[in-house]
């Protein structure tokens, strides 16, 4: 099946075959357990990515409109991709395509296994009957989003620290997937008014017994029997902030306690509280304080 008639600006036997490149930044050295992303920048040519395990997202970069001949298994488009547009093709399809000019985009790409773990959680369906739909140059502004909040995350560079962050993300932009893309269009299940005292209780708690460890989406949401997807929702409806938010507070609040301490060097003081570096704590507690940890340490000393 071909998406477009239009026909490709140059010749096809004029363009150079090539290997796919190497990412540019990749979050498979971050060690991020639930989505892989990585960010391409692809010279002109003919590309075979051939056959991913995972469901696969790309969204485009490019700052210019680029002609892509794109192939996802039995369908095929011709046309050109601008910044923002997505190509969805769902796990064991087969991918190859041409491209006129040079190709950045950012990769996402969902283990199977993932994504049907989400759907048993959150949606109303059985989940086995649940199929991606390919789709080519696509627009959606919510995942278009959350994409870009996955890429700026990757540019971080943060390993460990920022994993409930990228696991919020990630548990979202499956959601949102199944809901718009999903070939029988599921109703995602709905809860209201927030977590009850108890288990917002015995939840932050947890947190704060493990400010210095890696505190994942799926180990806040296990400990209270409920999906990662709503126990995201419904811990920032009973507190006004994500858990990521609420775990990067506390751990300000405990930096500055060791702040206090005169004798602690501040490197010290990340590591405790724990941020991955003295620089990754001042990028946060600036953030939230106004003032460098520096500068709080001589506030409340008198230095």
């Amino acid at each position: 099946m071909v998406s477009s008639s239009q026909k490709p600006l140059v010749e096809i036997s004029n363009l150079e075959d090539r290997q796919i490149q190497s990412p540019i930044v990749s979050s498979q050295d971050l060690g991020w357990e639930s989505i892989v992303v990585e960010e391409f920048k692809q010279p002109p040519g003919s590309v075979e990515s051939g056959t991913h395990e995972e469901h696969t997202i790309c969204l485009c970069l490019a700052t210019r409109p680029n002609r892509i001949w794109q192939t996802l298994g039995d369908h095929t488009y011709v046309g050109l991709y601008t910044k923002g547009d997505l190509t969805i093709a769902p796990a064991q399809v087969h991918c190859s395509y041409r491209t006129y000019n040079e190709d950045i985009y950012l990769q996402m790409r969902i283990a199977p296994q993932f994504l049907e773990q989400i759907a048993t959680e959150v949606i109303n369906s059985d989940p086995d009957r649940l199929e991606l739909v390919t789709e080519f140059c696509v627009r959606n502004d919510k995942i278009e989003q959350l994409a870009m909040m996955l890429r700026a995350e990757l540019h971080q560079g943060n390993s460990g620290i920022g994993q409930l962050y990228v696991e919020s993300l990630a548990n979202v932009l499956v959601v949102n997937l199944l809901r718009d893309y999903s070939g029988t269009k599921p109703s995602i299940k709905t809860y209201e008014g927030g977590l009850s005292d108890r288990a917002l209780l015995k939840v932050t708690d947890y947190i704060n017994d493990r400010l210095t460890q890696s505190i994942k989406i799926k180990d806040l949401a296990k400990f209270l029997g409920i999906s990662q997807f709503h126990f995201s929702r419904l811990f920032k409806q009973s507190t006004g902030r994500s858990p990521h938010q609420y775990v990067m507070q506390q751990r300000i609040e405990l930096a500055k306690k060791l702040l206090k301490k005169a004798d602690l060097p501040i490197a010290d003081v990340a590591l405790d509280s724990g941020f991955n570096s003295q620089s990754h704590l001042g990028k946060y507690f600036r953030a939230m304080t106004g003032m460098t940890p520096r500068a709080y340490r001589q506030d409340r000393l008198g230095r």
